[in-house]
């Protein structure tokens, strides 16, 4: 109920008059029946926009402590990312990548969307980089299809470290399905899921132009951080 009071009655009427998003692709979204969604990512609001303009529910994972924290913001904190039908997860300890991905596969089982970044994290300085294999094990475990979703511009609007996001156009672009069917039973078989990932990632480096990085971004981050 959340979700749809903000989507449609809330914030999505708001930032489609503000924000005019310009939308490539979006058939390419089956209108029914598990999909994975999988987007690069350049900004917080990359998981604002992206949901705002797909017509079905886009649910994505995220560590539980986004969940809980303390006074007035954490309080926003959490009904954002319940809103937005983001189910916590966590992601403490080693069995962290399984929780999120288990909680994923029921997503898909239901027959409805699930939302991914590959890149794990977001872009330092909004190249693509090397995607991790978790989005492939979904892939071949579920059997859903693969729509990949280019975020044009919205480093753009709202650089990291940005808390308001500049008045200016959005612009997404969703390319065809990416059937993996052919992989059927080979879930984790570590070369087939970095194929089916590479797989992935170029159609994302295809469809939103940008330079590939052939690191994961959490290292190159880490030196900063």
């Amino acid at each position: 109920m959340l979700y749809w009071l903000l989507k449609h009655i809330v914030l999505g009427p708001i930032l489609r008059l503000l924000f005019w998003p310009k939308i490539e692709g979006l058939a390419y979204v089956p209108a029914s029946g598990p999909v994975i969604i999988a987007s690069n990512h350049l900004s917080f609001s990359d998981s604002i926009f992206m949901p705002l303009v797909v017509r079905r529910k886009v649910t994505f994972v995220a560590k539980s402590e986004y969940f809980t924290g303390p006074g007035v913001k954490g309080w926003l904190t959490k009904m954002f990312f319940l809103g937005t039908g983001t189910i916590p997860v966590d992601r403490s300890g080693g069995r962290a990548a399984r929780a999120a991905l288990d909680t994923q596969l029921r997503v898909l089982r239901d027959g409805n969307i699930a939302g991914i970044y590959p890149e794990g994290t977001r872009s330092p300085d909004g190249r693509l980089y090397r995607g991790k294999t978790g989005v492939a094990r979904l892939a071949l475990e579920s059997g859903a299809p693969v729509v990949p979703v280019a975020m044009l511009n919205l480093d753009e609007i709202q650089p990291p470290g940005k808390l308001l996001p500049k008045l200016c156009r959005v612009r997404i672009r969703f390319g065809p399905p990416l059937d993996f069917t052919r992989y059927a039973g080979m879930a984790g078989d570590r070369h087939i899921e970095r194929a089916v990932t590479d797989e992935i990632m170029y159609e994302l480096m295809r469809l939103s132009g940008r330079n590939y990085v052939d690191m994961y971004a959490q290292k190159v981050k880490a030196p900063t951080a």
